[in-house]
């Protein structure tokens, strides 16, 4: 589920409705920084998986959030294979990836860096939204994308980009959804 009140409490009553795994927000609340690092914290405090919604697909605003601690991103307005690319790269090091290496929490602060280095580039998670119709235009290329983990498509974006903003019920809308499912179930893609 989704997190979007950005106060430590919300994610420990949202711990106990069992949920696998929460997603802290940035794209559309106030939470900032320091607020996800807080949230981050406390939901591997509560034995779940911490993602992060991102602002949006840049290196540094991925990068923060994976230093903080999160366990992968979900990426806003993935429009091409180059943009999922982009933000694959900035989740992994290198040689997978361009992150840079810093030393915050989600490195021990310097003390658990080997630890950290040896498993994020295999268990680290990208799901990119696809929200445009662009995105749906260039799926096949998306979904091929290697260390892209999962698709969720943002409904309202969608209908917007089509003209129809919330109308999930027109013709355009209902199709770009079923070719975004079919597309997804070919590949094995897990959907959201």
């Amino acid at each position: 589920s989704w997190v979007t009140i950005g106060h430590p409490s919300v994610v420990e009553v949202m711990a106990q409705a069992g949920f696998d795994w929460l997603a802290v927000d940035m794209e559309h609340s106030v939470i900032d920084f320091h607020a996800a690092q807080t949230l981050i914290a406390t939901i591997q405090a509560q034995g779940l998986v911490p993602l992060v919604r991102v602002s949006e697909n840049h290196p540094k605003i991925i990068q923060r959030v994976m230093d903080a601690g999160a366990s992968g991103v979900i990426v806003p307005m993935v429009n091409s294979k180059i943009e999922a690319e982009q933000a694959v790269k900035s989740v992994k090091y290198p040689p997978k990836g361009k992150r840079g290496v810093g030393l915050a929490r989600a490195q021990g602060y310097g003390l658990k860096f080997e630890e950290y280095a040896a498993h994020v580039n295999d268990e680290s998670v990208v799901i990119v939204q696809i929200e445009h119709i662009d995105a749906v235009d260039h799926l096949e290329e998306i979904v091929s994308t290697e260390g892209v983990d999962g698709v969720m498509v943002g409904p309202y974006d969608l209908s917007g980009s089509l003209g129809c903003p919330g109308q999930f019920d027109r013709p355009s809308v209902l199709a770009a959804l079923s070719r975004v499912e079919t597309v997804c179930r070919g590949a094995e893609m897990p959907l959201g």
